[in-house]
């Protein structure tokens, strides 16, 4: 493992260092530097899934991140709104509250 900081290794690091490197490496490497999808597309992906699956610690960062990669706040409550129909109203009404503490966030 790499002696410099990345993100995954100052969040978790300290705990699972193995996955830390993992994710630094080849999730936010590998995967997400693939040029099959643009960021944006792979944001866009990303947030639906994580509302979907209604997983919500990660939806914060993501939702940082898919703003970083040219998602506009509008298309996100869109994509949100959509959701509400698909992954049911529950995880919809909680990706609103958590996208709103990220917009304010940023």
């Amino acid at each position: 493992m790499t002696t410099e900081p990345t993100n995954a290794r100052k969040s978790f690091g300290g705990t699972a260092p193995q996955l830390a490197e993992i994710t630094d490496k080849i999730l936010f490497g590998e995967v997400w530097t693939n040029p099959a999808l643009s960021p944006r597309d792979r944001s866009l992906i990303t947030i639906s899934s994580l509302i979907s699956l209604y997983r919500t610690n990660e939806l914060a960062f993501h939702l940082k991140r898919a703003l970083q990669n040219g998602l506009s706040k509008e298309e996100i409550i869109a994509t949100i709104t959509h959701l509400a129909f698909y992954a049911g109203w529950p995880p919809a009404m909680t990706a609103l509250h958590i996208a709103g503490a990220a917009f304010t966030d940023k």
